[in-house]
């Protein structure tokens, strides 16, 4: 059976009051998780990590997405960029853990070496014994293979296929939405930044990041101020959706002290915050005084890695605050992981044919669901049209 009658995508397709949900093959089976991993995933802008994880030049990382060894480093002009972690030569990998390349990338197979612009500098030996040249090996052709990548509120974001619109065109309308914010943004340090590993697949986290309709009984803490009718959809087809609240409340220290604000922000905003899934793997949230990102990995189509990190609106706020806060919204995230986790679960029921939508609640995901399908749809023309 292929993949492409395992589910009917234009149930998923249709309005909301009579769409049904991605079936259970999109959740459980390796085969639709490869597809996703091309047509999906693969095939526009997805997030990867955060420009503060290289924060000097000559810092590297290593890092595999979608099974595919990349290294993010930031050059020795300080701009961050992604290269695959293979050399040239024989395809070795390059860098093993995170390092400051004080030189060059040296490859420990034959010690080729780039530069950390991804130029290669140094064939040793390649022409035979003390001979580092050779004539049929041109280095101005063999420096690494670079990755297209863009940086928005700090998130790395990369194009695998490489043919995606560019990233300030496809996401204009989230860039507009947010223009108030695009002012500096400041990592809270390592109390700022956690990782939560869940045994669900990587949409399922999407899923129920983009609704509030589950805050009353998930989040009895949050809704107890923020009220589930204090909430609104947040809705850009074939882009982002989400949710937004009218009532944000400030967290306050010991001694009466608030994060300081960001700069020039509306009315608004005084007591309103945002959050919204950044299609396909990035989810935002924006606040008065602070914001988040969370890049979800897809380890498999059951596991996921969920990387959160905060920020703040000047370098130099409490560290005090600044664990409280990531404390309180760790403890937000992890009420979530029930959930996901018995959806995933769930998904093993042959019976069960992708579920309802809510019609008055489930706007936000079934717009998700909608634009996954849609991509999937557009990779299987491709490749049919390439047959």
């Amino acid at each position: 059976m292929t993949t492409a009658s395992i589910t009917d995508l234009s149930l998923v397709r249709q309005p909301i009051d009579r769409a049904h949900g991605l079936g259970n093959a999109h959740y459980t089976d390796p085969a639709m998780h490869d597809e996703e991993k091309r047509s999906v995933l693969g095939a526009t802008w997805a997030g990867l990590a955060v420009a503060a994880d290289v924060p000097e030049p000559g810092d590297a990382v290593p890092l595999s997405f979608l099974g595919q060894p990349l290294l993010l480093i930031r050059d020795r002009e300080g701009a961050v960029r992604v290269f695959y972690n293979t050399c040239r030569h024989r395809g070795m990998i390059l860098v093993e853990q995170p390092a400051k390349i004080e030189g060059a990338i040296r490859c420990p197979y034959h010690s080729w070496c780039y530069g950390t612009d991804g130029r290669l500098v140094s064939t040793p030996h390649v022409g035979g014994p003390g001979r580092n040249t050779h004539e049929g090996i041109d280095r101005n052709l063999l420096g690494l293979i670079e990755v297209r990548s863009h940086i928005w509120r700090d998130v790395v974001f990369i194009n695998l296929s490489g043919d995606a619109a560019p990233f300030e065109e496809m996401h204009a309308e989230a860039i507009a939405r947010w223009a108030e914010f695009d002012r500096p943004l400041f990592h809270g340090g390592p109390e700022s930044r956690y990782t939560l590993n869940v045994n669900c697949n990587w949409k399922l986290a999407v899923e129920n990041y983009c609704e509030s309709y589950h805050l009353p009984w998930v989040h009895p803490g949050l809704n107890s101020y923020s009220r589930l009718e204090d909430h609104y959809h947040i809705e850009a087809p074939q882009l982002f959706s989400g949710q937004g609240t009218l009532v944000y409340r400030q967290l306050t220290d010991t001694d009466g002290s608030v994060f300081p604000d960001f700069a020039d922000l509306s009315p608004k905003w005084d007591t309103a915050a945002e959050y919204i899934a950044l299609y396909p793997n990035v989810l935002f949230g924006v606040h008065r005084d602070h914001a988040f990102a969370i890049i979800l990995t897809p380890e498999a189509q059951d596991r996921t890695a969920e990387h959160v990190h905060l920020y703040y609106a000047t370098p130099d706020t409490s560290a005090a605050l600044r664990i409280r806060n990531a404390d309180l919204w760790r403890a937000v995230f992890d009420e979530d992981i029930f959930v996901v986790e018995g959806m995933q679960r769930g998904r093993h029921a042959d019976g069960f044919d992708g579920g309802r939508f809510a019609p008055a609640m489930d706007g936000p995901t079934h717009m998700f669901h909608d634009w996954v399908a849609g991509r999937i749809e557009a990779g299987r023309a491709m490749r049919a049209a390439a047959e």
